[in-house]
């Protein structure tokens, strides 16, 4: 009878082999994240993330494959930190109240990425375009939104439609208002909060 503890160990090892992966993955994605922030997308070459994270450049290209694989992994990381700080919101019972919620999260989700945001928004990076599988699993970050706003068509507080066509409308709206207040044309959070209510209020089911 085969004993079961060199499977339980080899288990383990993988594991943990698995474990110093991704803290390598996520280590070398805030290097190249910084970098790019601070000296713009010139000084992402593998050589000098290799250096700053510490590691060889073999790693960088057997996690990423090539300058444009680290690009869409830069990508599509930042629309997980996102996620992150939107599902970190906590729930309503009413979900009206949620759908509010979400709006100053996103907006600070924003400001506090400034180096993600750049790239998923603002074309950082010279020539670099997201695959479509990579703009699809973006967009699915984002459906938090879709799913709570599908909450308030059934509870009545908003019109029978998509909830991704409003998810859609608010989103670009947003954007608005983050791109002028980035750009330093806005000093708060005023300008985003009125747009984004103001976008909402267009769909609100009408009373009596």
């Amino acid at each position: 009878m085969t004993s079961s503890a060199p499977l339980g160990l080899q288990g383990a090892y993988l594991l943990g082999e698995r474990a110093s992966h991704d803290e390598m993955r996520v280590r070398l994605l805030d290097v190249a994240g910084q970098l790019l922030l601070d000296h713009g997308p010139e000084s992402l070459s593998m050589r000098r993330i290799a250096t700053e994270a510490g590691c060889s450049t073999t790693i960088i290209y057997t996690m990423f494959g090539s300058k444009e694989g680290l690009a869409e992994a830069l990508y599509l990381e930042g629309f997980e930190k996102f996620r992150r700080r939107l599902e970190a919101v906590p729930s309503r019972k009413d979900p009206f109240e949620h759908l509010i919620a979400l709006g100053p999260a996103y907006r600070e989700a924003c400001l506090a990425e400034p180096a993600y945001y750049g790239l998923m928004f603002e074309k950082a990076i010279p020539g670099f375009e997201p695959s479509e599988r990579a703009r699809t699993l973006a967009r699915a970050a984002l459906n938090i939104f879709d799913r709570v706003i599908a909450d308030c068509i059934s509870a009545g507080s908003i019109v029978p439609t998509q909830p991704r066509k409003i998810a859609d409308a608010l989103w670009a709206a947003a954007h608005g208002a983050i791109s002028l207040e980035r750009a330093g044309h806005l000093r708060d959070a005023r300008t985003y909060d009125a747009v984004t209510s103001a976008t909402i209020t267009c769909f609100l089911v009408q009373r009596p």
